[in-house]
């Protein structure tokens, strides 16, 4: 069996770079120890560790989204790192890019057509941009004529809100105008 089993999960979550889910660190693990660790198991050292982290002492925590867990700083520190990242984030999302993102998330799996629709302009480039932001993925095909390609919102996009699905998302009659600085806050590279 592992030594320090928790230390190796712990070390598993706090290199993901998305949520890491029970099944990929079981899969890790099983191929490390070459025996089966159990996900129950698993879960219990990683509710160990959500509760050695919600301790004052550290600036981050353990979160569960999107089906698996990631280290998040926490939120009374977000402006310490807000402020240290402001300088990598070059350019904000466009109106016409917000526009889009959100016809995706409230109407996904959408097409390209089906999103001009309602925006009644091109939308080519928006599309090309949040694709190279991570925003939005591609989900597959639609059955009608010329099978436009679908979009969805990415893990990406649920991990940058701390949503685990989409439904999720505030209803449209719960969202107020947003203040001018809130919106947009996404790096152009």
């Amino acid at each position: 069996m592992l030594e320090q089993l928790k230390s190796h999960i712990e070390a598993l979550v706090f290199s993901a770079d998305q949520p890491i889910t029970l099944d990929e660190i079981q899969l890790t693990l099983t191929k490390l120890a070459e025996i089966e660790v159990s996900k129950f198991e698993i879960e219990n050292h990683i509710n160990e560790l959500v509760k050695k982290y919600e301790s004052t002492d550290y600036a981050f925590q353990i979160v569960h989204l999107a089906n698996g867990y990631q280290f998040f700083t926490k939120n009374e520190y977000a402006g310490t790192v807000a402020e240290m990242l402001k300088s990598k984030m070059n350019k904000r999302l466009s109106t016409n890019q917000l526009e889009v993102l959100s016809i995706i998330a409230y109407k996904q799996p959408i097409s390209k057509p089906e999103i001009e629709s309602i925006r009644g302009v091109n939308c080519d480039y928006s599309i090309q941009k949040l694709l190279e932001k991570d925003l939005i993925a591609i989900s597959g095909r639609a059955a009608q004529v010329g099978k436009p390609i679908l979009y969805k919102v990415s893990t990406f996009f649920m991990n940058y809100f701390g949503i685990n699905s989409p439904s999720e998302l505030p209803k449209l009659k719960d969202i107020e105008q947003p203040e001018e600085n809130t919106i947009g806050v996404l790096s152009e590279n």
